[in-house]
């Protein structure tokens, strides 16, 4: 496995092989004793698999109380995964960065506790998969409108299809972290 960084402090990409011949491809996902060895040490307790279809956008959500950790890939279609930066301690507080993600690469990115997350559908239809180092708690969840002018990011289109909780998820001046 090899790891990159980003511009935002701690969040990083993992790069893992795939071994293909002609049945297909293998990959390793996960292991501990890799990911301690890349600095990355918080215990996954719960995996989320996400199907949506195109030009559905999920996000920008965290939990307030209980941040959780997440090592997300895209397994079938492609998405644009965002992750914005909540921590006010840290130097790129309120800094975002994007990366696509696709069933045809061999990505992963590592998104510390502290940030809000989010991505939008760029294929027909897309199989997301997510390690969490914490439980989802519905009591803590909150999220950031996708297109709040205070964070300005940078999506691939300008119209989604949104939840309706999505819809309503508050301006970034708004959070009272």
């Amino acid at each position: 496995m090899d790891i990159h960084t980003s511009n935002i402090q701690n969040l990083v990409i993992i790069e893992s092989e795939k071994f293909k011949d002609d049945r297909g491809w293998f990959q390793e996902s996960y292991n501990y004793n890799e990911f301690n060895k890349l600095g990355i040490n918080g215990e996954f307790v719960q995996d989320n698999l996400v199907y949506s279809k195109i030009n559905v956008l999920r996000g920008l959500h965290f939990q307030k109380n209980d941040s959780q950790g997440k090592l997300i890939s895209c397994i079938k279609g492609k998405i644009f995964d965002v992750a914005v930066d909540l921590r006010p301690e840290s130097d790129t507080y309120k800094n975002w960065v994007g990366y696509s993600l696709s069933e045809n690469d061999s990505r992963f990115i590592y998104i510390p506790e502290g940030f809000a997350h989010g991505y939008s559908v760029e294929s027909n239809e897309a199989l997301v998969h997510y390690k969490c180092t914490r439980h989802y708690n519905s009591d803590s969840e909150i999220g950031i409108i996708w297109n709040d002018p205070d964070i300005n990011i940078s999506w691939p289109k300008d119209n989604y299809i949104l939840s309706d909780k999505d819809k309503n998820n508050i301006r970034f001046k708004e959070l009272a972290i």
